[in-house]
């Protein structure tokens, strides 16, 4: 609830700071005092339209500031929370309006938009009559009302969840599903595309061992005819090797070797090299054993390889990398494969959170109609006793097309009132006199007042048009109002003041051409005589002073 207000060159008040208590608190003033002062600058707060001349003439700045207590609004905490501006248990908004009609604003301390004031408004302050922040004419707020008067929240907690599941998975399946062409495209080319590399089958290291055999193949007859050659040349040529000659010339060195120890490392370097020849020998022998000549073979190795290049140059990947790429093109057959599953899964869930949702829209729409026809006579009812006799209030239920996932459900809500008899029912929004649109929402106020959310609520200019016993059943129901909520009404009634738990007078001050206005509380005597001046105007008598006493009297008593 409101605890504090700060005004400081706003409009005709130099600087104001007031405290507010829970229950009625009533405004009163003499016709032009600026009652309405007090609201505008407050609606200030709460995000409504600044303009200049809300700047005190000969003032830089206009400022507002208002604190609430906020430790017992879960929903209040929770926004305020959520934006990163909470403090322990209070709300501190602040702004600012310039002369040249800059307007800044802060939320317990932190720069805050324009919209933010608004919301948080919203969730604060209800302000009734001829003012722009009047929630009950918003269509959201209406269907609020009516859903908290029907004790749906569990029931509206539900539907939100479920739309919101529908949704998402309304999203993932049109997802999966524009897709699906390129993901069985896809399929096929990978179907394909494994089948040749698992009808290669190449192992990991095999191309350098077939490489190296089609090389030995293809070049066995070059291979042979050089190993016979080396072998005459070596050792077996009849007339002259070199086998032979290397042992003539060590046998010939051989008488010498005593006595030129060169000449005995000659020898022994020509005895190395004839047993190395031998060696040598040897293995061209076993090479010219082990080679085959096979044309078959080397044609297939051909072909082999030439397989392994053209997959190669297709997968554009170095050919030892061709069974790394098969093992990855499983991987991803069988990702393509998943998701089609989960087209079908999802599918499925789709139904099932689409009818889930339709049962709990529908069930909340018959909990609705039957909620609306209670609301409406309730209300209707009340307006009777303030000054609409013959009045009606109805709820109109619209069914919207069931078709997507709405959080609030498939039914368009709106308040009807005719406010005299014969007069068509109408939008409340068009209730021509703002007198009759207060009292109207005093109604539904008091009706719902178990059900409410928003903690504080003004009233301003309820009381237009009415008098005598009406104009004392208003203030008592708004003095009931304030037993559960905290209740600021501008009143020119002295049935309505009387009611008040407290009481403010606003007062204006003329003085060397300067205008200025205050806002006292009063008590006890004080008050008294404020509400016998609103009895009898200027000029209080004994008996009108006995006549406020006497309702203020009658009103703590009721």
């Amino acid at each position: 609830m409101l605890i504090h207000l700060h005004i400081r060159d706003f409009v005709i008040v130099d600087q104001l700071d007031l405290e507010f208590g829970a229950g009625m608190t009533v405004v009163t003033g003499e016709t032009g005092a600026g009652k309405s002062i007090l609201i505008d600058a407050l609606g200030l707060t709460l995000g409504e339209r600044a303009d200049t001349t809300l700047v005190r003439p000969g003032a830089e700045q206009a400022e507002v500031a208002a604190t609430f207590d906020v430790s017992r609004l879960p929903t209040v905490s929770d926004w305020l929370n959520d934006e990163s501006l909470a403090e322990d248990g209070e709300c501190l908004i602040r702004r600012v309006i310039s002369v040249q009609g800059r307007s800044k604003s802060w939320i317990n301390g932190r720069p805050v938009t324009l919209q933010q004031l608004k919301v948080l408004g919203d969730l604060l302050v209800d302000i009734h009559g001829q003012h722009e922040h009047q929630s009950l004419l918003h269509r959201a707020a209406q269907r609020a009302l009516l859903d908290s008067y029907g004790g749906h929240h569990t029931l509206c907690r539900s539907l939100s969840e479920a739309a919101d599941r529908w949704r998402r998975l309304q999203q993932d399946y049109q997802q999966l599903h524009r897709s699906q062409q390129e993901r069985s495209e896809r399929r096929e080319l990978l179907a394909y595309q494994i089948e040749e590399l698992e009808a290669l089958a190449l192992a990991p290291g095999e191309l350098p061992d077939i490489e190296a055999e089609h090389a030995r193949l293809a070049n066995a007859e070059q291979l042979l005819a050089a190993c016979e050659q080396a072998r005459l040349a070596l050792y077996e040529a009849d007339d002259q090797n070199i086998a032979t000659s290397l042992a003539q010339t060590q046998a010939s060195l051989e008488p010498f070797t005593a006595l030129d120890s060169r000449i005995d490392e000659a020898s022994e370097l020509l005895g190395s090299c004839s047993i190395q020849i031998q060696e040598a020998v040897r293995a061209i022998r076993d090479a010219v054993d082990a080679l085959e000549m096979d044309p078959q073979r080397l044609q297939w190795l051909d072909q082999r390889i030439g397989i392994i290049q053209d997959l190669s140059w297709k997968h554009r990947v170095a050919p030892e990398e061709l069974p790394g790429l098969l093992e990855n093109l499983r991987g991803e057959w069988r990702s393509l494969e998943t998701e089609n599953n989960r087209l079908e899964r999802i599918g499925g869930e789709l139904k099932q959170a689409e009818t889930a949702y339709r049962e709990l829209a529908l069930s909340l729409r018959e909990s609705r109609r039957s909620a609306a026809k209670l609301l409406s006579a309730a209300v209707t009812e009340r307006m009777q006793s303030l000054a609409m006799e013959g009045g009606q209030f109805d709820l109109s239920l619209e069914a919207l097309a069931d078709e997507k996932p709405l959080a609030t459900g498939w039914d368009h809500v709106e308040f009807l009132v005719s406010a005299n008899p014969g007069q068509p029912l109408r939008q409340l929004n068009k209730v021509a006199s703002g007198g009759e649109l207060s009292r109207i929402s005093l109604a539904i106020q008091v009706v719902t007042t178990g059900n409410a959310q928003i903690p504080t609520l003004i009233f301003d200019e309820v009381d237009v048009g009415i008098g005598g016993g009406v104009a004392e059943t208003v203030g008592h129901l708004l003095r009931q109002l304030g037993e559960s909520r905290q209740v600021l009404c501008v009143t020119h009634l002295p049935q309505v003041a009387a009611q008040g738990h407290h009481h403010l007078a606003v007062s204006k001050l003329s003085q060397e051409g300067t205008t200025t206005a205050a806002i006292s509380p009063l008590v006890d005597a004080d008050r008294i005589g404020e509400l016998a001046r609103m009895l009898g105007g200027n000029e209080i008598t004994a008996q009108t002073e006995a006549h406020a006493r006497e309702m203020m009297e009658r009103a703590q008593e009721a």
